[in-house]
């Protein structure tokens, strides 16, 4: 026998739109099934009710033969015949009639009164508990509405109480008829194949009865084939006996969870948060504005697909597209008075769509989920494992560090100017000698604020501002034409991502500029900041230039000279930091580390950083300076090859200034 498709009562609880939408086949099929049972009884007591005019009209076909005697006919004569062959007949019909009135009463009993027990009681049952359903699904909606619209103000809480204990309720009630609705549906599948047979069985059984005198042949037929279908009903019966037991026990033992369970947000002291997750799924409510000022909820079935976020409401087919996620970002925000919101930016920084989350665990893990698919973690073989390591490197970022202790001699070609000898072999610098290591708080005073944006010094703020053409306040100049590059004997553009700077308190180290990065990399792993600003560093003879890449605007402007450390990252190769010495007004100098993220290695942005200051030594002396050009090999056309090896793009691919050369 096929098997029945039947409702999973552990999905019960989770009233996903998947869990509706199959719910939705079982009610189609329920109301399919009660149409057609409706159409089949009035079939059936047509039936009976032509076999009770049956009983009636051979009834009165006996009297009408037994009342031709009591007719007074003028011809009479031969009558007698007549009337002895009609009281046979009325014998017979009378006979018949018995048969007719036992044939009408089988059928009543055997056939109209099953499928009305069908009707009155299985599918009356499932009508009402799908109306106790609605009821309990609404009302958990409508506790769900007052349970997002809580304040955050702590003089809340008895009311916060109140509204989650009423939260609980509704969806522990809308639980249990969700599990008595889903286990008549169940039975239901069952029931409908036995309702649909017995009746048959009593219609053919009243028959066989009624010709069993002239069809002994038929009836023998009949017997077999009856006899199955009674032994498939049987089994059918003890098939839904087991499986009523078995959802009788599946119900006690989804009823008899804890109660946190039902309860949103109830670990809010120690969630336990997975931040390797790379799909993520369940309802949020959606911020959709109304007006100028006003805003509406809506809660809504949100879920991950590869790099997507899709939104399916209940009573759809299929999710539809909310949002792109690669290259977006995603942090917390405060919104109105709702708790748990969180923000995604699209790529280009314009600001996304707004979803509050039910409580703090979801909040952080749509946070992560969303962060971990922006970085095409899923177009990997292993994401999973990819998450893992991303994220065990963030936290190792956040962990604390007290002391650096020893760390392996780099081939970095950082440069301290003042306390290290350096050397030059195979076009590589590497520190002949490494001081002894200070501590973290002698190189950055703890609680030091990081500045995320790209912001100059004060006094490259006056410098700018104290010329006769009008400056942007933000530091952005007009100079598209950068004579002085032009001029210069070393011009290199690399594609960097700012990450953040902060103030410190030596340049006597290269360990200076390592801890400015993790501390760096852990405020943004801590404070969920992923957005970076994406510029084209110019590295030339007399300074390093940030240049936005769209506008060619000079965001940022520092000296060669005022740069007196620079590192690249030992392990994580693309990250590079240098420090800035600017003067103050006060007559004494501050010290600034910048922070970025290279497309290339950042080596080659050391290795030219370096080149730029022998340059600036050597034009010293000139001949010097002639000897440093004829160490760089020339090109075809008599230009200067800088660098051996030209950055890369993101794909591994020469970038657009790849064989940056300078007229000798």
């Amino acid at each position: 026998m096929p098997a029945v498709d039947k409702l999973l009562l552990e999905e019960a609880l989770q009233d996903s739109p998947q869990t509706r939408s199959l719910l939705s086949v079982f009610e189609e099929d329920a109301g399919t099934l009660t149409d057609y049972t409706n159409q089949l009884l009035q079939a059936m007591q047509r039936v009976y009710g032509a076999q009770n005019e049956m009983c009636l009209a051979t009834q009165q076909l006996s009297k009408q033969l037994l009342g031709y005697e009591k007719q007074n006919f003028a011809l009479g004569k031969g009558d007698e015949e007549v009337i002895s062959t009609l009281h046979y007949f009325s014998k017979v019909v009378d006979e018949l009639n018995v048969l007719h009135t036992e044939l009408a009463k089988q059928l009543a009993d055997t056939m109209v009164l099953p499928i009305i027990q069908f009707r009155e009681k299985d599918l009356t049952e499932v009508s009402t508990l799908k109306d106790l359903f609605g009821l309990a699904s609404n009302e958990h909606d409508l506790s769900m509405a007052k349970y997002s619209r809580l304040p955050k103000k702590k003089e809340n809480e008895k009311v916060k109480t109140e509204v989650g204990k009423e939260v609980a309720a509704a969806r522990r009630k809308q639980h249990l008829s969700s599990l008595q609705y889903y286990c008549a549906l169940n039975a239901l599948q069952y029931r409908k194949r036995m309702a649909m047979m017995e009746p048959m069985i009593g219609f053919a059984h009243g028959q066989i009865n009624f010709f069993k005198k002239g069809a002994e042949m038929f009836s023998k037929r009949m017997d077999s084939f009856l006899s199955s279908v009674a032994d498939m009903v049987q089994s059918i019966q003890v098939e839904l006996e087991a499986e009523a037991e078995k959802m009788r026990m599946s119900q006690q033992e989804l009823l008899s969870v804890d109660e946190s369970v039902y309860t949103p947000d109830s670990d809010v002291a120690e969630p336990q948060i997975n931040r390797n997750l790379i799909q993520k799924a369940g309802y949020l409510n959606l911020r959709n504005k109304t007006g100028l000022v006003t805003t509406t909820w809506e809660r809504l079935y949100f879920f991950t697909q590869g790099g997507n976020l899709m939104c399916q409401p209940r009573g759809a087919v299929a999710g539809g597209l909310i949002q792109d996620l690669d290259n977006c970002s995603v942090m917390a925000v405060d919104c109105e008075d709702r708790r748990y919101c969180f923000q995604i930016t699209t790529p280009n920084g314009k600001s996304g769509i707004i979803l509050q989350a039910e409580s703090r665990k979801e909040n952080e893990e749509w946070i992560c989920a969303i962060n971990n698919i922006s970085r095409q973690i899923y177009l990997t073989d292993n994401p999973e494992a990819v998450a893992i390591k991303l994220n065990q490197t963030a936290l190792q970022a956040v962990t604390p560090i007290t002391s650096f202790g020893k760390k392996q001699e780099s081939s970095c070609p950082s440069q301290n100017l003042k306390n290290s000898e350096m050397e030059n072999e195979n076009d590589k610098i590497v520190p002949k000698a490494t001081a002894s290591i200070p501590e973290a708080e002698e190189l950055i005073a703890p609680g030091t604020p990081i500045q995320f944006d790209i912001v100059l010094p004060a006094t490259e703020f006056l410098d700018q501002n104290r010329g006769s053409r009008r400056t942007n306040p933000f530091g952005e100049t007009e100079d598209e034409s950068f004579p002085e590059a032009e001029d210069s004997l070393l011009q290199q553009m690399f594609i960097v991502r700012f990450l953040g700077s902060m103030a410190v308190k030596t340049d006597s180290t290269p360990e200076v500029i390592y801890e400015a990065m993790r501390q760096v990399l852990a405020a943004r792993a801590i404070h969920n900041i992923f957005r970076m600003t994406e510029s084209h560093l110019m590295v030339t003879s007399q300074s390093l230039r940030l240049i936005d890449p769209q506008t060619q605007v000079s965001r940022a402007n520092f000296e060669l000279t005022s740069v007196t450390q620079f590192a690249a990252h030992q392990e994580n190769k693309r990250l590079v930091g240098f420090v800035i010495r600017v003067p103050e007004s006060t007559g004494e100098e501050s010290l600034s580390t910048y922070i970025f993220e290279s497309n290339s290695e950042g080596e080659k942005i050391c290795y030219a950083i370096n080149l730029g200051k022998e340059i600036i030594e050597v034009q010293k002396d000139p001949e010097a300076l002639a000897q440093l050009m004829l160490s760089i090999p020339l090109t075809n056309d008599g230009k200067y090859v800088l660098l051996n090896n030209q950055p890369d793009d993101n794909d591994g691919n020469p970038s657009e200034h790849r064989g940056a050369e300078s007229e000798a």
